[in-house]
């Protein structure tokens, strides 16, 4: 089955789309990325999404034509990817998360992605699987890291345990133990780390006026020197306390957080160089910081995925926290880190038609599995 998984993350920077070709049943898929091509949002759309996920209000009539928008813009990217006489049967959207609120005491969670199915299935006539959080907080769960069950199905190995690093704008961790662990599937963790990229990401654009948008591979980070004291008093904050399962996003972790941390930071007189690195630091501490505190033992390998996978000075200070473990990137298993959660997109569409379950409840805290996923058919 031919199928494009479509995803935007929490760093807002563009819609990833993937075009995949997916044999097998269950967990014995074989995957192969025929093509993956990332679709700026334009600055308008961008600074707009943004803007809600920071909590600005809109009107319902806004939030209708918001919702409306990014379908456009979905299903315009599944048209200019499809390549030459290739028939797609299906797409999975992840959609744009505008606001995420895990489960709190007994009440359920609640997570919001825009771009109506409805509208990418009428513009493409293919038939499209969009919002994949629902059924899992439904049942208690999360509704994130929703990965963790490709990451299973893709990356298991039988001597060593790893760990799946996702470094979008949130950070996310799969921990999968060696299959010869006794009841090794019962031992599969997963949770947001924290902060990925985000944090950074935002400390560019206000430094550069919007003029840059990322740190390119680390580059501006790396003339710079972490404040350790930072570091350790940011590692106090509740959510790296708290055991999985457990979600975040920008709603903690956003222009209100930065502002906190810079404020912090008046004290300590740092360059704009070793701001970077304090934040970029924050990142990967509170990764290590996480693997000490809920792993049986450190991993024998991290395979990192998303845009932070590219960031030079980041892996380079990760390895620094992680010296004894070997650190991979996605690509170097066959696995294309820059589409990775696009291709799990494609995945979870794949298991929706073929009726199998797609969460993981020991990872996403929900009481059982359930196929994710609605169904909009042309």
């Amino acid at each position: 089955m031919i199928v494009v998984g479509l995803m935007s993350g929490t760093s807002v920077d563009g819609i990833d789309a993937a075009v995949v070709d997916i044999q097998g049943e269950g967990l014995d898929l074989k995957v192969n990325l025929l093509v993956g091509q990332t679709f700026p949002y334009s600055p308008s759309l961008r600074a707009q999404i943004l803007g809600v996920c920071e909590g600005e209000s809109l009107s319902m009539t806004q939030l209708a034509k918001l919702d409306h928008d990014i379908a456009l813009e979905f299903a315009q990217a599944v048209l200019n990817i499809i390549p030459k006489n290739t028939k797609i049967d299906l797409i999975g959207s992840h959609g744009q998360t505008v606001y995420h609120q895990p489960p709190h005491k007994k009440e359920l969670g609640y997570s919001l992605q825009l771009g109506r199915g409805d509208v990418i299935t009428h513009l493409t006539g293919i038939k499209t699987i969009n919002n994949f959080r629902v059924a899992d907080i439904a049942v208690g769960g999360q509704g994130a890291p929703l990965v963790s069950k490709i990451d299973l199905c893709l990356y298991k190995h039988h001597r060593h345990n790893r760990c799946l690093q996702n470094i979008g704008g949130i950070g996310n961790a799969t921990y999968l133990p060696s299959t010869h662990t006794p009841q090794w599937q019962e031992k599969i963790i997963g949770w947001d780390t924290g902060p990925g990229n985000a944090l950074i990401d935002l400390a560019v654009q206000e430094l550069t006026n919007n003029q840059q948008t990322f740190d390119f591979n680390g580059n501006w980070s790396s003339q710079g020197k972490p404040c350790q004291p930072l570091i350790k008093q940011w590692l106090k904050q509740d959510f790296f306390h708290e055991k999985p399962p457990k979600s975040t996003g920008r709603e903690l972790f956003g222009h209100h957080y930065l502002a906190y941390c810079r404020q912090d930071a008046q004290n300590y007189n740092l360059s704009d160089a070793d701001w970077l690195a304090t934040l970029t630091e924050l990142t990967v501490a509170s990764i290590a910081d996480s693997y000490h505190r809920f792993l049986p033992s450190p991993p024998h390998e991290i395979i990192l995925a998303g845009g932070g996978s590219r960031n030079s000075y980041l892996k380079e200070r990760l390895k620094s926290y992680l010296p004894d473990t070997n650190l991979l990137i996605s690509d170097e298993l066959g696995i294309n880190s820059e589409f990775k959660e696009a291709i799990a997109f494609a995945i979870l569409a794949y298991w929706h038609v073929n009726n199998y379950p797609g969460n993981l409840p020991t990872v996403t805290g929900a009481t059982k599995e359930v196929i994710l996923g609605q169904k909009h058919d042309y």
